[in-house]
């Protein structure tokens, strides 16, 4: 590969045995693009058409859906791709897109987490103050938040990630993440000390946030009647499953850019398809099952589709 090709494009060399499983690769990844699709778009269409979902608590969740199917959206269709391709590799204006989007879609779940377990605070200890609190224009003012302070955070990084010359055009991962800043002849200590300030503000004060509102709603739901235990509980424990997801996934994220080498080939490749598949696939299932409402609705379409076809 000439120099000039290698100044455009960047190779992607953490695929495994691409020779060998390329078939099995794409029917992997597609049948799981559609999974993931298909599970937040039922979400989504439920909470759209039921105006008993016409809730903050179902607002989020719909939201917290599409941004799987953005996020997805995101990796996958590049991801079949290259593994019918011969070259596995995107030129560095694309990998700096696919890099923005991924980390703002990602820390958009944290805020969109952070909005729930705040509707949930006020449901459950501010009951009467509800109606007020969180009205249509709060929810709206949430979920602008969520998307657009994660984008603009995240654009500072891509400007200066763009503009760093790079000594090495071949990254150890499938898709543009925090890899992106081995490839540079030198290293930012601006980008190192920004990435952690984000990691705070968009991830760990989220997550502290959170946990404080469950918290305080477990310990005053402890004291109050079993019916209320009962409630707090159906509502709380999806959000704080999906919290739990996210953040371990977080987690992988940030080792696998900064211990990789650790770690064998075979071994990232799992990891990091752990990070596509998790939260985009298993988060509607959780809504769909631990959310009472939701799980009805389910039921009730699935027995309609069933019906139709008898």
């Amino acid at each position: 590969m000439d120099a000039e090709f290698n100044g455009t494009f960047i190779t992607l060399g953490g695929f495994v045995e691409m020779d060998k499983y390329r078939y099995l690769y794409f029917v992997i990844l597609l049948t799981l693009y559609i999974l993931i699709l298909c599970s937040n778009c039922t979400i989504i269409y439920l909470i759209c058409i039921h105006r008993n979902l016409h809730e903050p608590m179902y607002i989020f969740i719909a939201a917290l859906s599409l941004n799987s199917v953005l996020f997805s959206t995101v990796l996958y269709p590049k991801l079949l791709i290259d593994v019918l391709s011969q070259k596995q590799i995107i030129s560095h204006s694309a990998c700096m897109l696919q890099y923005f989007l991924y980390y703002s879609f990602g820390c958009s779940d944290y805020l969109l987490l952070l909005a729930m377990s705040y509707d949930r605070y006020v449901s459950i200890c501010k009951p009467l103050q509800y109606p007020t609190i969180m009205g249509k224009i709060t929810v709206i003012v949430h979920l602008i938040l969520a998307w657009f302070l994660p984008a603009c955070q995240f654009v500072i990084t891509v400007v200066i990630n763009s503009k760093q010359k790079l000594c090495s055009f071949t990254t150890e991962g499938i898709f543009c993440n925090n890899r992106m800043y081995k490839l540079h002849c030198v290293k930012s200590l601006f980008l190192t000390v920004y990435g952690l300030f984000i990691m705070m503000i968009a991830v760990v004060v989220p997550v502290i946030f959170i946990l404080f509102t469950y918290v305080k709603i477990f310990i005053i739901t402890y004291h109050s009647c079993a019916e209320v235990r009962k409630k707090a509980a159906q509502t709380c424990l999806p959000h704080l499953m999906v919290l739990f997801g996210i953040f371990g996934l977080c987690l992988f994220d940030v080792i696998l850019a900064r211990l990789e080498s650790y770690f064998q080939k075979t071994e990232r490749l799992i990891m990091t398809l752990q990070i596509l598949v998790y939260n985009p696939l298993f988060n509607p299932i959780i809504y769909g099952v631990k959310m009472k409402e939701i799980s009805k609705h389910i039921k009730r379409l699935f027995c309609q589709l069933v019906n139709k076809r008898i």
